[in-house]
């Protein structure tokens, strides 16, 4: 039995993250590594059986016979797996070395027999370029074994006991009741220098990092799940302040439907959700690095400021076609994303509505400041270019887009100077009156665009960010026809595709649940901003992990993951909530 054959893949809400800021990987309950990218979120995949190439590593019970389970250590990334055998109970610990490096990454796992002695195999199996190269320079010194695949230097410590395989190396062990074993994995696209890390300082560190980096929500609502999601944008968020959309490539929206998408990259629009959201909650790392990250991309690019960037600021390559790999069932592997060539306006009414929330905080200097005149400048001379919108469609002018710059304005401008606040909240009129005497439905709510009437989950962002107030005619009615067209047992749905059932289409957008539960506390229905809050945290897998979609009938989860900014909404949501 191949590989492949060894370690499927899994349904989504089986995956666990671990992950350092500079890239993640994702752990399958066979304690299967079936994901991680090195040496960045972006770089080809070493580990990428998720999506049909080669590539494993993977510690587990060597009897077959167990039941899977697993949990977060509460306010970090360290995951532990978990199997029920028919002797006892059996753990495997697992991290990355936090913070991270740029050029290694340090994959720590302890394997521990709780309740009896039990036998565990592991299996080897790195292969860089999405499983297109092979193994070599094997080598063998004590308790490590190293290597390269592709540009990349391997060494795994895994103590005595190891053997060649035709795909790398496999190791059975035994532990005795109570008895843990370390294995330390490190990946670099540099030689790898000195002595392999003591895994007890491994360890150590990497819990005072995430002790040192995570805040105390305990005032939110569902604080657990507001740690989890705090947890999951700092692990997402790399040293240069850029967040990354998911960790994930090609995971389908829709089987066999073609919406296939990299989301390895940081947005812009994603990144000021995730802001908002720390602001809100009141700690203020993320919400710096984020500020720094946009205001450099503002400078450097101004009006022609892409909707995406690389973590370090680069250009998101084309989208291409990986056609040697046979893709996550339901899908096809794609690298890239076309979203470098779009125009997306909101992105700069939410760069101001981020620079707002830190002003609030009193976090932005001369240079960000010079961002935001930059950013008024754009909305200035590019509001009335048809853009890709939200959901990055077809180019339209489309509400979401002018009323998001509408409230970005109008929130700056609380924090400016007398004379270029007055000027702001002037071109924001300007754009408020002009959007309403051609984007207003005729029942009086708002509509997506001048020639689309339908109704849209993402006009309900307006007026929760100031674009119009929430006692508006025109905001109330958006709710209503919202809450009709587009809800379903307090799941909500973008928009509408097509005649039938809304999940015929495509899953419940978990985002537009929460934003619905914000909208509702807006305007004082607290009852139901709990429902729409408690079934859409509900949407996620056994380690509490959302993508962008759910889907309602069957229960699962689709798209990428996970998916930065419905845990940047829940977030907000559990922080505002509990006002």
């Amino acid at each position: 039995m191949n590989l492949s054959e060894r370690f499927p893949p899994h349904v989504l809400r089986d995956y666990a993250l671990v992950a350092d800021g500079e890239r993640g990987a994702l752990i399958g309950p066979h304690g299967d590594v079936a994901w991680m990218c090195m040496p960045r979120w972006d770089s080809d995949a070493v580990f990428a059986s998720l999506i049909g190439g080669k590539g494993v590593y993977a510690i587990r019970p060597a009897d077959s016979r167990y039941v899977w389970g697993g949990y977060y250590e509460t306010g970090t990334l360290i995951w532990r797996s978990r199997w029920a055998t028919p002797e006892g109970i059996v753990e495997c610990r697992e991290a990355m070395v936090c913070p991270g490096d740029p050029h290694r990454a340090v994959l720590l796992r302890q394997v521990q027999a709780l309740d009896y002695d039990c036998r565990m195999q592991a299996t080897f199996a790195p292969s860089a370029g999405y499983g297109s190269e092979s193994l070599r320079d094997v080598r063998h010194a004590g308790q490590s074994w190293t290597a390269r695949s592709g540009d990349l230097c391997l060494r795994w410590t895994a103590g005595p006991g190891a053997r060649r395989t035709r795909d790398g190396l496999e190791l059975s062990f035994a532990l005795k009741k109570g008895e843990t074993r370390d294995f330390v994995l490190e990946l670099s696209d540099r030689p790898l220098d000195g002595a392999p890390p003591d895994p007890d300082d491994a360890w150590e560190n990497t819990v005072y990092a995430w002790r040192e980096a995570m805040p105390d929500l305990s005032s939110t609502l569902a604080p657990i799940d507001a740690q989890h999601a705090y947890a999951v944008l700092h692990g997402l968020t790399a040293s240069s302040g850029a967040m990354v959309a998911a960790a994930t490539t090609s995971l389908p929206e829709r089987a066999e439907a073609g919406r296939n998408y990299d989301y390895r990259y940081a947005w812009i629009r994603d990144q000021c959700y995730a802001g908002r959201a720390v602001a809100a909650a009141g700690h203020f790392p993320l919400l710096d690095g984020t500020v720094r990250f946009i205001s450099e991309r503002l400078g450097a690019d101004g009006p022609q400021m892409a909707p995406g960037y690389t973590i370090d600021g680069g250009t998101i390559p084309p989208e291409r076609q990986l056609d040697a790999l046979a893709g996550y069932p339901g899908g096809a592997d794609k690298v890239g994303n076309k979203v470098k060539d779009q125009f997306q306006l909101d992105a700069f009414g939410e760069a101001l509505l981020l620079f707002a929330a830190a002003a609030e905080h009193d976090r932005l200097d001369s240079q960000h400041w010079r961002a935001v005149e930059i950013a008024v400048d754009a909305v200035r001379k590019r509001w009335q270019d048809p853009d890709a919108g939200i959901w990055e469609l077809q180019n339209e002018r489309w509400t979401h887009s002018r009323l998001i710059c509408v409230a970005g304005l109008k929130e700056i401008a609380k924090y400016a100077a007398k004379r270029e606040a007055a000027s702001w909240t002037t071109l924001a009129d300007t754009i408020l009156s002009q959007t309403a005497q051609n984007s207003v439905h005729s029942s009086g709510r708002w509509q997506r665009s001048p020639d689309d009437e339908k109704v849209d989950a993402a006009l309900l962002l307006p007026a929760l960010r100031g674009a119009v107030p929430a006692d508006d005619p025109r905001s109330k009615a958006t709710i209503a026809a919202v809450f009709d067209e587009l809800c379903e047992d307090h799941f909500v749905y973008r928009f509408r595709q097509e005649r039938g059932p809304l999940a015929r289409a495509e899953g419940a957008f978990i985002l537009c649940g929460f934003v619905m539960a914000l909208a509702q506390h807006q305007q004082g229905d607290r009852v139901s901003a709990a429902r729409f809050f408690e079934r859409n945290r509900a949407a996620c897998g056994t380690p509490g992990l959302f993508s962008e979609e759910f889907d309602v009938d069957q229960r699962q989860l689709r798209g990428n993951l996970p998916q930065a900014f419905v845990h940047a909404l829940l977030l907000e949501s559990a922080a505002r909530l509990a006002g």
